[in-house]
């Protein structure tokens, strides 16, 4: 399990790296921007991802306290395998369906702080020391529920698949934000 413990913190590093490469230069009111009403700027994107990923947390702070219950509908393995399954093909990076979040996840209304790049990659930091303290759930194949949906189980292996494809997405959700700031930028200064 530590191959693929490696592997997925490799993977956080290489989100983190393209966020920073591709916004680290926007300053505040160009992360905050977005392209029409209906879309989230990228310190959206980016306060959206801490959110999401700081739901799992206290599931592992109980997994390792052994307060966590699973849910009734976890004992079922084969509701699990189709669960994780269908959550992960939901969040697929090449965002070909656009899905809503969960409430408690949306980003909240108004200008997100400034710093926002730089607490996503302390987050992140934080978020790969989660994965590593994990290893001896992910070797029991332990089932969680979502943090938003305790009718929705899979296994905490399919959780980090799904926390790493869902940064993914959003990374390139934020550059097409991107993309299209600076392209209706530039029809106006013309």
């Amino acid at each position: 399990m530590s191959g693929q413990i490696q592997q997925w913190q490799q993977q956080i590093d290489e989100v983190t790296h393209n966020f920073r490469e591709e916004f680290g230069t926007l300053n505040a009111e160009e992360l905050n921007r977005k392209p029409n009403g209906s879309t989230w700027s990228i310190a959206e994107n980016m306060e959206h991802l801490i959110s999401v990923n700081d739901s799992y947390f206290p599931i592992v702070e109980q997994l390792k306290a052994g307060s966590y219950k699973t849910p009734f509908l976890g004992k079922s393995a084969f509701f699990v395998k189709f669960m994780g399954n269908t959550l992960l093909k939901s969040v697929a990076p090449d965002r070909k369906k656009k899905m809503k979040t969960f409430p408690v996840w949306e980003p909240k209304n108004g200008s997100v702080n400034p710093d926002i790049l730089q607490a996503f990659v302390k987050h992140q930091g934080a978020l790969k020391k989660l994965v590593a303290e994990s290893e001896p759930f992910l070797q029991r194949g332990t089932v969680i529920s979502s943090p938003a949906n305790r009718n929705i189980v899979y296994t905490l292996e399919r959780a980090f698949e799904v926390i790493i494809a869902h940064e993914q997405r959003h990374f390139n959700q934020a550059s097409e934000v991107m993309d299209a700031i600076f392209v209706n930028q530039y029809k106006y200064d013309i």
